[in-house]
Protein backbone atom coordinates (compact mmCIF):
# COMPACT_ATOMS: atom_id res chain seq x y z
CA UNK A 1 0.00 0.00 0.00
CA UNK A 2 1.72 3.47 -0.65
CA UNK A 3 0.61 6.54 1.00
CA UNK A 4 0.03 9.78 -0.79
CA UNK A 5 -0.54 12.86 1.30
CA UNK A 6 -2.08 15.69 -0.92
CA UNK A 7 -3.15 12.72 -3.54
CA UNK A 8 -6.70 14.93 -4.70
CA UNK A 9 -4.15 18.15 -5.43
CA UNK A 10 -2.05 18.58 -8.67
CA UNK A 11 1.41 16.20 -8.22
CA UNK A 12 -0.11 14.14 -6.37
CA UNK A 13 -2.94 13.67 -8.47
CA UNK A 14 -0.59 12.93 -10.95
CA UNK A 15 0.93 10.17 -9.21
CA UNK A 16 -2.10 8.89 -8.27
CA UNK A 17 -2.85 8.45 -11.61
CA UNK A 18 0.31 6.42 -12.71
CA UNK A 19 0.04 4.32 -9.29
CA UNK A 20 -3.49 2.97 -10.26
CA UNK A 21 -2.62 2.61 -14.02
CA UNK A 22 -0.35 -0.10 -12.68
CA UNK A 23 -2.79 -1.68 -10.09
CA UNK A 24 -1.34 -0.68 -6.88
CA UNK A 25 -3.13 -0.21 -3.54
CA UNK A 26 -3.10 3.71 -2.51
CA UNK A 27 -4.40 5.82 0.58
CA UNK A 28 -4.80 9.46 -0.20
CA UNK A 29 -4.92 12.18 2.35
CA UNK A 30 -6.60 15.04 1.10
CA UNK A 31 -9.76 16.92 1.18
CA UNK A 32 -12.37 17.09 -1.89
CA UNK A 33 -14.36 20.31 -0.56
CA UNK A 34 -17.11 21.02 -2.71
CA UNK A 35 -15.00 22.83 -5.67
CA UNK A 36 -14.77 19.78 -8.22
CA UNK A 37 -11.65 18.97 -6.57
CA UNK A 38 -12.47 15.28 -6.97
CA UNK A 39 -12.17 15.44 -10.56
CA UNK A 40 -8.65 15.19 -10.02
CA UNK A 41 -8.98 11.33 -8.87
CA UNK A 42 -12.29 10.35 -11.03
CA UNK A 43 -10.37 8.47 -13.63
CA UNK A 44 -8.13 6.40 -10.67
CA UNK A 45 -9.87 6.98 -7.76
CA UNK A 46 -7.25 5.32 -4.97
CA UNK A 47 -8.63 2.15 -2.65
CA UNK A 48 -8.60 5.17 0.27
CA UNK A 49 -9.55 8.88 1.13
CA UNK A 50 -8.79 9.83 4.08
CA UNK A 51 -9.50 13.15 5.51
CA UNK A 52 -6.25 15.22 7.24
CA UNK A 53 -8.40 15.28 10.61
CA UNK A 54 -8.32 11.58 10.45
CA UNK A 55 -4.84 10.67 9.59
CA UNK A 56 -3.79 10.60 13.26
CA UNK A 57 -6.00 7.71 13.99
CA UNK A 58 -5.62 5.95 9.99
CA UNK A 59 -1.50 5.58 11.17
CA UNK A 60 -2.54 4.58 14.65
CA UNK A 61 -4.59 1.31 13.17
CA UNK A 62 -0.84 0.38 12.01
CA UNK A 63 -1.71 0.01 8.33
CA UNK A 64 0.56 -1.86 6.15
CA UNK A 65 2.10 0.98 4.21
CA UNK A 66 5.52 0.07 2.49
CA UNK A 67 5.98 4.26 1.32
CA UNK A 68 4.72 7.73 1.99
CA UNK A 69 4.64 9.94 -0.65
CA UNK A 70 4.44 13.39 0.98
CA UNK A 71 3.10 15.98 -1.08
CA UNK A 72 0.21 17.75 1.07
CA UNK A 73 1.03 21.09 2.34
CA UNK A 74 0.43 24.77 2.34
CA UNK A 75 1.48 25.93 -0.57
CA UNK A 76 0.77 29.17 -1.25
CA UNK A 77 3.85 31.96 -1.37
CA UNK A 78 1.16 34.63 -0.42
CA UNK A 79 0.38 32.85 3.03
CA UNK A 80 0.47 34.45 6.00
CA UNK A 81 -0.99 32.42 8.63
CA UNK A 82 2.79 31.14 10.46
CA UNK A 83 0.75 29.00 13.06
CA UNK A 84 -0.96 26.73 10.41
CA UNK A 85 1.95 26.86 7.63
CA UNK A 86 4.06 25.90 10.35
CA UNK A 87 2.09 22.96 11.64
CA UNK A 88 0.84 21.38 8.21
CA UNK A 89 4.40 22.13 6.93
CA UNK A 90 7.10 21.28 9.60
CA UNK A 91 5.06 19.58 12.41
CA UNK A 92 2.89 17.42 10.10
CA UNK A 93 6.13 16.18 8.08
CA UNK A 94 8.15 15.48 11.41
CA UNK A 95 5.06 13.28 12.44
CA UNK A 96 5.12 11.45 9.36
CA UNK A 97 9.04 10.98 9.52
CA UNK A 98 9.09 9.64 12.64
CA UNK A 99 6.39 7.60 11.76
CA UNK A 100 8.18 6.19 8.62
CA UNK A 101 11.29 5.58 11.40
CA UNK A 102 9.42 3.87 13.56
CA UNK A 103 7.94 1.49 10.81
CA UNK A 104 10.46 1.22 8.58
CA UNK A 105 8.64 2.86 6.03
CA UNK A 106 10.31 4.35 2.98
CA UNK A 107 9.40 8.46 3.11
CA UNK A 108 9.70 10.75 0.12
CA UNK A 109 8.63 14.23 0.60
CA UNK A 110 8.10 17.60 -1.00
CA UNK A 111 10.46 20.30 -0.34
CA UNK A 112 10.69 23.28 -2.78
CA UNK A 113 12.95 25.57 -4.78
CA UNK A 114 11.88 28.67 -2.83
CA UNK A 115 14.09 27.39 -0.37
CA UNK A 116 16.44 29.47 -2.38
CA UNK A 117 15.21 32.45 -1.65
CA UNK A 118 16.20 35.16 -4.80
CA UNK A 119 18.59 32.78 -6.12
CA UNK A 120 21.76 34.82 -4.70
CA UNK A 121 23.48 32.05 -2.81
CA UNK A 122 22.80 29.49 -5.67
CA UNK A 123 20.86 26.03 -6.19
CA UNK A 124 22.65 24.06 -4.91
CA UNK A 125 21.12 21.06 -3.33
CA UNK A 126 23.65 20.73 -0.91
CA UNK A 127 22.40 19.04 2.12
CA UNK A 128 25.69 20.24 4.30
CA UNK A 129 24.07 22.15 7.68
CA UNK A 130 26.38 25.45 6.29
CA UNK A 131 25.24 25.53 3.09
CA UNK A 132 21.52 24.85 3.91
CA UNK A 133 21.93 27.31 7.28
CA UNK A 134 23.04 30.39 4.20
CA UNK A 135 19.72 30.06 2.41
CA UNK A 136 17.28 32.50 2.98
CA UNK A 137 13.64 32.13 1.63
CA UNK A 138 11.87 35.10 0.88
CA UNK A 139 8.13 34.32 2.20
CA UNK A 140 6.57 31.80 4.68
CA UNK A 141 6.12 28.94 2.25
CA UNK A 142 9.70 28.78 1.67
CA UNK A 143 10.93 29.33 5.15
CA UNK A 144 8.55 26.47 6.49
CA UNK A 145 10.09 24.24 3.52
CA UNK A 146 13.50 24.82 4.25
CA UNK A 147 12.71 24.36 8.30
CA UNK A 148 11.99 21.01 7.55
CA UNK A 149 14.90 20.11 5.08
CA UNK A 150 17.44 21.74 8.01
CA UNK A 151 15.31 19.13 10.26
CA UNK A 152 15.88 16.50 8.37
CA UNK A 153 19.90 17.71 8.06
CA UNK A 154 20.28 17.67 11.54
CA UNK A 155 18.30 14.59 12.85
CA UNK A 156 20.70 12.67 10.61
CA UNK A 157 23.38 13.96 11.88
CA UNK A 158 22.30 12.75 15.62
CA UNK A 159 22.22 9.15 14.09
CA UNK A 160 18.57 9.38 15.35
CA UNK A 161 16.42 6.42 13.74
CA UNK A 162 15.15 7.47 9.79
CA UNK A 163 13.39 5.56 7.89
CA UNK A 164 14.90 2.77 5.04
CA UNK A 165 14.92 5.33 2.17
CA UNK A 166 14.07 9.37 2.67
CA UNK A 167 14.05 11.80 -0.27
CA UNK A 168 13.09 16.01 -0.55
CA UNK A 169 12.42 16.80 -3.41
CA UNK A 170 13.11 20.38 -4.37
CA UNK A 171 10.50 21.24 -6.84
CA UNK A 172 11.16 23.60 -9.05
CA UNK A 173 8.21 25.36 -11.50
CA UNK A 174 5.89 22.45 -12.32
CA UNK A 175 3.28 22.97 -14.60
CA UNK A 176 0.34 20.53 -16.61
CA UNK A 177 -3.00 18.81 -15.87
CA UNK A 178 -5.19 18.51 -12.46
CA UNK A 179 -3.97 22.29 -11.32
CA UNK A 180 -6.97 23.99 -12.04
CA UNK A 181 -7.90 23.80 -8.60
CA UNK A 182 -4.85 26.01 -7.23
CA UNK A 183 -6.36 29.85 -7.63
CA UNK A 184 -3.37 31.95 -7.58
CA UNK A 185 -1.01 29.45 -7.41
CA UNK A 186 -1.92 27.57 -10.77
CA UNK A 187 1.02 27.74 -13.48
CA UNK A 188 1.89 30.51 -15.37
CA UNK A 189 1.40 27.96 -18.47
CA UNK A 190 -2.01 28.01 -17.61
CA UNK A 191 -2.97 31.82 -16.84
CA UNK A 192 -1.14 32.65 -20.57
CA UNK A 193 -3.04 29.71 -22.28
CA UNK A 194 -6.41 31.50 -20.96
CA UNK A 195 -5.22 34.81 -22.23
CA UNK A 196 -4.34 33.76 -26.05
CA UNK A 197 -7.73 31.15 -26.01
CA UNK A 198 -9.28 33.86 -25.30
CA UNK A 199 -7.56 36.30 -28.45
CA UNK A 200 -5.79 38.43 -26.06
CA UNK A 201 -1.82 39.01 -25.64
CA UNK A 202 -0.25 36.70 -23.02
CA UNK A 203 0.53 39.21 -20.23
CA UNK A 204 3.93 38.89 -18.83
CA UNK A 205 5.34 41.48 -15.69
CA UNK A 206 7.92 44.11 -16.96
CA UNK A 207 11.20 43.48 -15.01
CA UNK A 208 12.38 44.92 -11.79
CA UNK A 209 15.77 43.92 -12.24
CA UNK A 210 18.22 47.00 -13.79
CA UNK A 211 19.86 45.50 -16.57
CA UNK A 212 17.62 42.33 -17.68
CA UNK A 213 14.94 42.96 -20.47
CA UNK A 214 11.05 42.82 -19.95
CA UNK A 215 10.34 38.89 -20.69
CA UNK A 216 14.24 37.88 -20.42
CA UNK A 217 13.32 36.78 -16.43
CA UNK A 218 14.07 32.81 -16.33
CA UNK A 219 13.03 29.99 -14.58
CA UNK A 220 13.39 26.43 -14.43
CA UNK A 221 10.32 24.77 -15.58
CA UNK A 222 9.34 21.42 -15.53
CA UNK A 223 6.51 19.06 -16.99
CA UNK A 224 4.26 16.59 -14.00
CA UNK A 225 4.94 13.62 -16.00
CA UNK A 226 8.85 13.80 -15.40
CA UNK A 227 8.10 14.42 -11.59
CA UNK A 228 5.94 11.90 -11.47
CA UNK A 229 8.85 9.63 -13.40
CA UNK A 230 11.52 10.85 -10.70
CA UNK A 231 9.10 9.82 -7.93
CA UNK A 232 8.51 6.42 -9.27
CA UNK A 233 12.30 5.35 -9.91
CA UNK A 234 12.63 6.42 -6.39
CA UNK A 235 9.87 3.63 -5.27
CA UNK A 236 12.10 1.35 -7.74
CA UNK A 237 14.99 2.33 -5.96
CA UNK A 238 15.30 2.05 -2.57
CA UNK A 239 18.79 2.29 -1.83
CA UNK A 240 19.01 6.03 -2.77
CA UNK A 241 18.83 8.56 -0.34
CA UNK A 242 18.99 12.08 -0.22
CA UNK A 243 17.70 16.03 -0.90
CA UNK A 244 17.50 16.45 -4.51
CA UNK A 245 16.27 19.44 -7.21
CA UNK A 246 14.09 18.30 -9.46
CA UNK A 247 13.86 20.91 -12.13
CA UNK A 248 15.12 19.90 -15.68
CA UNK A 249 18.36 22.10 -14.91
CA UNK A 250 17.86 24.34 -18.12
CA UNK A 251 16.17 27.62 -17.48
CA UNK A 252 13.85 29.48 -19.93
CA UNK A 253 12.66 32.95 -20.70
CA UNK A 254 8.93 33.91 -19.67
CA UNK A 255 9.19 35.05 -23.37
CA UNK A 256 10.20 31.62 -24.34
CA UNK A 257 7.33 30.05 -22.22
CA UNK A 258 4.55 32.95 -23.94
CA UNK A 259 5.76 31.99 -27.85
CA UNK A 260 5.10 28.42 -27.14
CA UNK A 261 1.76 28.58 -25.76
CA UNK A 262 0.36 30.58 -28.25
CA UNK A 263 2.34 27.99 -30.78
CA UNK A 264 0.43 25.25 -29.27
CA UNK A 265 -2.83 27.07 -28.87
CA UNK A 266 -2.58 28.27 -32.77
CA UNK A 267 -2.46 31.55 -32.01
CA UNK A 268 -0.23 34.38 -32.92
CA UNK A 269 2.76 35.49 -30.74
CA UNK A 270 1.61 38.62 -28.85
CA UNK A 271 2.91 39.57 -25.91
CA UNK A 272 2.04 42.95 -23.76
CA UNK A 273 4.35 43.61 -20.90
CA UNK A 274 2.25 44.83 -17.51
CA UNK A 275 3.90 46.47 -14.21
CA UNK A 276 4.71 43.95 -11.64
CA UNK A 277 2.13 44.02 -8.58
CA UNK A 278 3.93 45.76 -5.52
CA UNK A 279 3.20 43.07 -3.25
CA UNK A 280 5.54 40.88 -5.39
CA UNK A 281 8.44 43.42 -5.66
CA UNK A 282 11.46 42.27 -3.65
CA UNK A 283 9.78 38.82 -3.59
CA UNK A 284 9.93 37.90 -7.23
CA UNK A 285 12.73 35.12 -8.55
CA UNK A 286 14.17 36.36 -11.84
CA UNK A 287 16.06 33.38 -11.82
CA UNK A 288 15.86 29.94 -10.89
CA UNK A 289 17.93 27.11 -12.54
CA UNK A 290 18.21 23.52 -10.75
CA UNK A 291 21.55 21.92 -10.61
CA UNK A 292 20.75 18.31 -11.26
CA UNK A 293 24.14 16.86 -10.42
CA UNK A 294 22.76 14.87 -7.16
CA UNK A 295 19.92 13.14 -8.87
CA UNK A 296 22.03 12.62 -11.69
CA UNK A 297 25.28 10.64 -9.66
CA UNK A 298 22.31 9.11 -8.12
CA UNK A 299 21.51 6.64 -10.81
CA UNK A 300 18.76 8.75 -12.59
CA UNK A 301 18.74 8.87 -16.23
CA UNK A 302 15.85 9.57 -17.14
CA UNK A 303 15.17 12.66 -20.40
CA UNK A 304 13.48 15.77 -19.00
CA UNK A 305 10.59 17.46 -21.39
CA UNK A 306 11.95 20.53 -23.74
CA UNK A 307 9.57 23.22 -22.64
CA UNK A 308 8.03 23.69 -25.96
CA UNK A 309 7.09 19.58 -26.22
CA UNK A 310 5.29 19.65 -22.57
CA UNK A 311 3.60 22.91 -23.83
CA UNK A 312 2.12 21.38 -26.32
CA UNK A 313 1.14 18.00 -24.29
CA UNK A 314 -0.98 20.51 -21.85
CA UNK A 315 -2.57 23.11 -24.30
CA UNK A 316 -3.11 20.22 -26.98
CA UNK A 317 -3.97 17.13 -25.03
CA UNK A 318 -5.43 18.94 -21.72
CA UNK A 319 -6.57 22.22 -22.26
CA UNK A 320 -8.21 22.60 -25.75
CA UNK A 321 -10.52 19.54 -25.10
CA UNK A 322 -13.44 18.70 -23.34
CA UNK A 323 -11.95 17.02 -20.57
CA UNK A 324 -9.19 18.70 -19.25
CA UNK A 325 -7.87 15.99 -16.54
CA UNK A 326 -5.84 13.44 -16.28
Amino acid sequence: MILITGGAGFIGSNLQATLARRGQETVVVDTLGSDGKWRNLAKHPPTRIVHPDDLESFLDGRPAVEMVFHLGAVSETTAVDGDHTWATNVELSRRLWEWCADRGVRFVYASSAATYGDGARGFDDDTAPAALDGLRPLNLYGWTKHAFDLLVTRTLLTRREQPPQWAGLKFFNVYGPNEYHKGKMISVVKVKHDEVAAGGPARLFKSDQPGLPDGAQARDFIWVGDVVDVMLWLMETPSVSGLFNLGTGRARTYLDLAHAVSDAAGQPRRVEFIDMPASLRGQYQSFTQAPMDRLRKAGYAGQFTPLEEGIRRYVQNHLSGTDPFV
